[in-house]
């Protein structure tokens, strides 16, 4: 007869209990509980961090341009931060005389101040980042899952929180709108362009167009602008989502399964494009840094390296790169806000597409442009090489290896830089239904022609960086032994290949398996022994 015992378990007739096998260890799985609390703190960290960034870049940026002198500083700082991580600010505007609304500004912008938006990418990524190495050896996918959306989701909620503070008017004293007098008076001048007078921006001499506008508005000219919540936040969550996806390729952390075996292959060239996007901006701040020095208006060329030096630098790259750009620029937007011989070219013809050979036509220095960013990208093809493992294969293979990764790279990378750089500016002025006045530029690169040439350009220079790094290697191996050694797979405590990870699968100069060499297999020497040198090889004292 049968029965149960007191845990629930089956006994037999005896009363004996039944032999139960013990579990296997493949039926025993660690499961990792997820650390809410840490969770919640990283988010916290890395998105005030991010935030704290951006503000202080923006107001700094606006202070240095003068912009709070016609407006508050705390919306439109917020406006700022909007726009770089993704958001939309409508503005609109009216000019009111004697209590009459007799006039209407119309204004369209479509420009992200990639300085802003840089500062505030660059620590969320390294909060990120650390709270990944420090959760431990291995991250599972939930968790992974579940930290990358608690930042992109409080990320936008303090987006939707910016959306509701940055709205304000901007305003301008309508007798400033004249040109002003002999004595040195040069008007009202528009916010972030500095050099832009509004009277210029109307035209006429004086008793024309410019001083009638001026005696009609007397009392008040003022532009608005608010943030559009819903694209905002749809916005910042893209923002969000996009700088935690390159921080996980391009950073040192621990991925799970497949997405460890993506990040090892992908990683060196993705590492090598920021790296030398971030060079070129840092160049961008010293050339501005230079030209402030002998200038008159330093200020005004700080603010604008501050909140739009990326924005200078990676359209350059592309146009050095030979992507065809697409713009026009009309009234004195086009002389103030676009530097020369672009604003030239523009306000000449803009029916065909802005190049380097174009632009090159008006002066000669733009070629320049060009050597510079091949450099570039030969820069990173010879980082993207030094942190590949070499292999099997010798030179050619290693070459093929670093050419397909880059080129495939920088197919994507080269698009979304001309997609970050688009600028659309626009300004018109009605009163009483007549058109005051006109302004506007639009520039915009050609995607489909840079996902060409980025992918040409990317192999090009991965594979010229490859047999560049093979060769310096080669000659430094044959340098330390004394001979030309045979190629290892992978890197070791002595003189190593490029990239250091081993590879188990090629021949190698360790063994048939060609595995790193350790303290069963050690790695030759640099020099002979030396007890002198080294401590491990002396003889201990005699106890006696």
């Amino acid at each position: 007869m049968e029965g149960t015992d007191g845990s629930g378990g089956r006994t037999g007739g005896t009363g004996r209990h039944r032999a139960t096998a013990p579990p296997t260890p493949r039926t025993v799985r660690a499961v990792r509980p997820i650390p809410w609390g840490d969770v919640l703190v990283t988010a916290v960290a890395a998105v005030s961090w991010a935030y704290v960034a951006m503000g202080a870049v923006a107001a700094l940026g606006l202070h240095l341009l003068e912009a709070d002198a016609h407006g508050r500083l705390g919306p439109l700082t917020a406006a700022v931060v909007v726009l770089a991580v993704g958001g939309t600010v409508r503005p609109s505007g009216d000019v009111s005389a004697f209590g009459l609304d007799g006039g209407q500004a119309r204004t369209a912008v479509d420009l992200a101040p990639l300085g802003v938006g840089l500062a505030g990418a660059l620590l969320l990524a390294y909060v990120f980042l650390r709270s990944l190495r420090r959760a431990g050896a291995v991250v599972g996918g939930s968790e992974l899952a579940v930290r990358a959306g608690a930042v992109v989701l409080l990320f936008a909620g303090v987006t939707a929180g910016l959306a509701w503070a940055g709205r304000d008017a901007v305003t301008f004293d309508g007798q400033g709108i004249s040109s002003g007098d002999g004595d040195g008076d040069v008007g009202t001048l528009v916010p972030g362009l500095g050099g832009v007078d509004l009277g210029d921006l109307i035209g006429g001499g004086a008793g024309g167009l410019r001083d009638g506008l001026a005696d009609l508005v007397g009392a008040r000219a003022s532009v608005g602008f608010r943030v559009d919540a819903v694209p905002s936040v749809l916005g910042a969550l893209l923002w969000a989502a996009g700088v935690l996806a390159i921080a996980l390729l391009v950073g040192r952390c621990p991925l799970p399964g497949v997405l460890g075996r993506i990040h090892r292959q992908v990683r060196p060239a993705a590492s090598a494009l920021v790296s030398v996007a971030l060079a070129a901006v840092a160049a961008g701040w010293a050339a501005a840094a230079y030209a402030a020095v002998g200038d008159e208006h330093p200020r005004l060329i700080a603010g604008s390296a501050l909140l739009g030096a990326p924005n200078g630098v990676w359209t350059g790259v592309p146009l050095g790169l030979f992507v065809p750009f697409d713009g026009r620029a009309e009234g004195a937007l086009a002389e103030a806000a676009l530097p020369d011989p672009l604003g030239e070219l523009l306000r000449l013809t803009a029916d065909e597409p802005v190049t380097v050979a174009r632009l090159a036509g008006l002066d000669g220095r733009v070629w320049l442009l060009a050597v510079g960013a091949a450099v570039l990208m030969l820069h990173a093809g010879v980082l993207a090489a030094a942190r590949t493992p070499i292999g099997a294969g010798g030179a050619a293979g290693f070459a093929v290896r670093c050419a397909v990764r880059l080129g495939a790279l920088t197919a994507l990378a080269l698009p979304l830089l001309v997609w970050l750089t688009r600028v659309s500016v626009g300004a018109s002025l009605s009163v009483l239904g007549f058109d005051a006045f006109g302004a506007g530029i639009e520039l915009a690169g050609r995607t489909g022609r840079a996902a060409a040439l980025g992918a040409l350009w990317g192999a090009g220079a991965g594979c010229a960086g490859a047999l560049l790094v093979y060769a310096a290697w080669y000659r430094g191996r044959g340098r330390l032994t004394g001979e030309p050694a045979a190629v290892p797979s992978g890197g070791g405590s002595g003189p190593k290949a490029p990239g250091g990870a081993p590879d188990a699968a090629g021949p190698g100069r360790y063994g048939p398996g060609g595995g790193t060499p350790g303290p069963y297999d050690p790695a030759p020497p640099y020099r002979p022994p030396d007890p002198g040198t080294n401590p491990y090889l002396r003889r201990p004292p005699d106890p006696r």
